[in-house]
This record gives structure tokens, sequence and C-alpha cells, in this order.
């Protein structure tokens, strides 16, 4: 009996002490929905949602469950570096604390407004840097390109309506520049980088210069995020949680921010 109040009040004041905490954050939505608007790349069929069952089963009781079926890289989802670098990592072997982390947010969004085939450049985070301070080591870098206002309207997110090899040849969305790639894993050594369009490469990209330096160094990539505009420069953290499929490639992803609230 002693022990079973110990616990109950260890637990209280675990409660407690976390109140405090848990309400002096806020938690932003990193994902879109995933449903039959969810954007994927123009080769892939898309989200499939299948029901099984919805109903008062024999016994009594509601039951109700569903199949889905899906690619890998579509949506939320997360890149692997296994994708465009062999031997590297796939998706069940990023380490939990890689996907875990401070983050900045580098707002692109007036370049790319101009211009949407825009690459964000070295040029642009050092201009971040300036503003900010330097990125810091094991840093998530998310790159709001506005991009995600577009979501889920197929033409204005991806530059085309179309799908399969036509659909692919007409990509025109931003991303980032192979050179800002490899300058941020080889002079800032960041554990993550993400942005709000359907590639870290721009969609234009031919040869996906930028995934390949990225995984080269083990960095995975997060793809089609959400409420970039919702997040401040700097001071808060992101949890970028995938499915894990053992030797996935990439993942579907729920990601939140956690956003210090002001006082």
């Amino acid at each position: 009996m002693r022990r079973g109040l110990l616990a109950s009040a260890l637990l209280a004041l675990a409660c407690a002490a976390s109140a405090p905490l848990r309400s002096a954050n806020t938690l932003v939505d990193l994902s879109h929905v995933f449903d039959a608007e969810t954007i994927y790349w123009p080769g892939e069929d898309g989200f499939v949602l299948e029901p099984s069952f919805a109903g008062v089963t024999e016994a009594g009781y509601w039951y109700a469950a569903n199949r889905f079926r899906a690619a890998e890289h579509g949506g939320t989802h997360l890149d692997a570096p296994i994708h465009f670098a062999a031997g590297r990592r796939s998706v069940d072997s990023i380490p939990v604390d890689r996907l875990v982390g401070p983050a900045v947010v580098v707002d692109v969004s007036r370049a790319c407004a101009r211009d949407r085939d825009h690459a964000v450049t070295v040029r642009e985070l050092f201009a971040w840097e300036q503003q900010h301070g330097r990125l810091p080591q094991g840093a998530i870098v998310l790159l709001h390109t506005g991009f995600g206002r577009f979501w889920p309207d197929r033409e204005r997110y991806l530059g085309t309506a179309k799908r399969g090899p036509e659909g692919v040849a007409e990509l025109h969305f931003p991303g980032l520049h192979p050179d800002a790639a490899r300058w941020l894993v080889e002079q800032r050594a960041i554990r993550l980088v993400g942005i709000d369009t359907a590639s870290i490469d721009p969609g234009t990209s031919q040869g996906f210069e930028s995934h390949r330096i990225l995984f080269e160094h083990d960095v995975p990539a997060l793809e089609n995020l959400a409420n970039l505009d919702r997040l401040p420069a700097t001071g808060f953290e992101v949890v970028a949680l995938p499915m894990k499929i053992r030797a996935g490639t990439g993942a579907p992803l729920r990601a939140i921010a956690i956003v210090p609230s002001l006082p």
C-alpha cells in the first residue's frame, strides 16, 4: 500500500511539474493531412484509404478499421539518405536524436515569389546569419519558400497538374542550390534540412545534386512541410518522427515545432 501511495504521489508531482512547461509552449503542426488530395510526385498514384469495416459488430460494439497504400515519397515525408546515396542510412536506422533538435527558419519567400524556380543560395544563408547570428551546430534548417500556401493545388504547388513523365518534365518550384547544400553540411554541420515544397532540389533539377550532397553526409531531408509561416526565425525545436519502415528510403512524417510562447 505504501509503495502504491508513493508511486501515485510521484506521478502527481511529475504531472504538476510538466504542466507549466506545456502551457509555456505552442505546438505547431508541420504536416499536411494524408488523403485523396495529398500531392505526390507526378509518377506516383498517391494516397489511397480503403475502408475495411465500420459499424456495430455482432457482439454489439462499434468497430472501424481501414487499409491504406501509398508511395514512400509523397505528402509530408522524410527522405532517408539511402534514397540518393548507396550505403547510407535507411529510415529505420536514422538515430532519433538526428530527428529532434533546435531549429531555424530561413525565409526566402520573397525571392521564390519572384522566381518559382529559385534555388536558395549560400549568400541568402549568410544574410540570414548576419541578421540572426551563426547557424547553431547540429541545427535543423527549414526553408520557407511560401509554397505551402498553394497546398493542395497541384498546378500551383508543382507548376503543373500533369501526371507521369510529362508532369515531371514540367515541374517548377523552388529548392536548395547544391552549393548551399554543401555549405550547410560541410561548414555548419546541420542535422536535418526541410522545405515546404515537393523536393529539396528545385523542380527543374535533372541530377538532384542537393539530395546527393546532403545524403552522402547522412543528412536526411523533410519535404512538403506545412505552416512554416507560423514559426519564428530562431528559438524553437522540431520533432520530426517518420513511420519506422525497415530499409525504407522514405516515410510519411508527422512533424511538430515546439515554440516557446511569449510571456
